[in-house]
């Protein structure tokens, strides 16, 4: 579909997280979004290859780190080096949809900016890209925020939740269009079922789409530092500005600044499907069982053992009557953990030798 909105359109993906709950496989120069978790390209590669049918690449955007930039042009040599923009610290997602905003902005008055986590999978990417287009064009039309609504699958402790209220029509593309009432905090688990059977909350993905100056309307409002901000974006050598005054930005979520406080946040309804691969234990979904229920990768040696994952990189990992267990085989460190515990790997961060976090 064409459309005007789209000429306007500017993605950037986030591209900052640590590399805690993958590891021993995720470290901090290489975290979750940098791994070949369920392809043969990291998660980084598939988010910037699924906006392409978009967008041309010119105004697709890294959003990342110093510490993560050179792995960053490895996972997509085909963006160049000019795209991929180093935060000079680590201020949160608030100061980073500023730094997306202000540089759109600077490049185009009448920018649309679309914020993308780099770490989340999803397999219908042609639904996908309809979706952003009806996004980019339901955001043009309307002086609101917008976010996606994932139709939860199942109870979940481990997401936000967006309450969603009045249906407010359709996008070109078909994509149901609703207010939205409220962000709700991660819920217990009596709060997550009784979401889920209401069926008018979905989980907050952390994708948002908006003008640039409805956006700085909010931040005008709300948080005035972020405003100044973009309002001084440069147009050109933007690496001294950011060095000077990114790091004085406030250090709070987009949710917890923006979002939860903004005079009108609409989502569309998403139809695509979703992950955001949390934890290892979310690979099964993805990298299928065999009929033991063991999810296999790499060279292994399975007897008598079952509802195991076994990532093997360099050498084979041998299993003999267990169960619920996560065996990671890296070529430095090996991670044994029940399948219970896997939440718990990032704790591991304090004991482990330098150089190997």
């Amino acid at each position: 579909m064409s459309h005007p909105a789209l000429d306007s359109l500017y993605v950037f993906i986030m591209a900052g997280g640590s590399g805690e709950r993958f590891w021993p496989m995720s470290r901090a120069k290489t975290p979750k979004h940098l791994l070949k978790l369920l392809s043969e390209r990291t998660l980084l590669e598939e988010t910037v290859r699924r906006v392409e049918g978009v967008i041309p690449r010119e105004r697709i955007f890294i959003l990342t780190n110093k510490t993560q930039a050179d792995a960053c042009c490895d996972a997509v040599p085909f963006l160049p080096a000019s795209q991929i923009i180093c935060e000079p610290e680590k201020r949160d997602t608030a100061p980073a949809a500023a730094l997306a905003t202000g540089m759109a902005r600077a490049q185009n008055p009448n920018a649309i900016c679309a914020l993308l986590p780099a770490d989340s999978t999803i397999h219908d990417v042609d639904i996908f890209r309809r979706q952003l287009t009806d996004a980019a064009i339901t955001a043009s039309e309307h002086d609101a925020l917008l976010t996606f609504s994932i139709q939860p699958a199942y109870a979940s402790t481990g997401f936000g939740y967006l309450e969603l209220g009045a249906p407010l029509g359709q996008a070109p593309g078909g994509s149901d269009i609703l207010r939205v009432v409220r962000f709700v905090e991660k819920p217990d688990m009596d709060t997550a079922e009784d979401y889920l059977r209401s069926g008018n909350y979905g989980w907050n993905a952390g994708m948002f789409v908006w003008k640039n100056s409805v956006f700085l309307a909010e931040c005008q409002r709300h948080a005035p530092a972020l405003a100044t901000f973009i309002e001084e974006f440069p147009s050109e050598k933007i690496s001294p500005y950011l060095d000077a005054k990114f790091p004085l930005l406030p250090k709070l979520s987009v949710d917890y600044a923006i979002m939860e406080n903004a005079q009108n946040v609409i989502a569309l309804r998403a139809k695509f499907d979703w992950d955001d691969v949390g934890t290892w234990t979310a690979l099964p979904a993805h990298l299928g069982q065999d009929a033991k229920e063991n999810t296999l990768r790499g060279s292994h040696a399975i007897l008598d053992s079952h509802h195991n994952i076994v990532i093997a990189n360099s050498r084979t990992v041998a299993l003999c009557g267990v169960s619920d267990l996560v065996i990671v085989e890296t070529a430095d460190a090996v991670l044994v953990c029940h399948r219970a515990a896997v939440q718990q790997i990032k704790n591991l961060q304090s004991l482990l030798p330098e150089e190997l976090r």
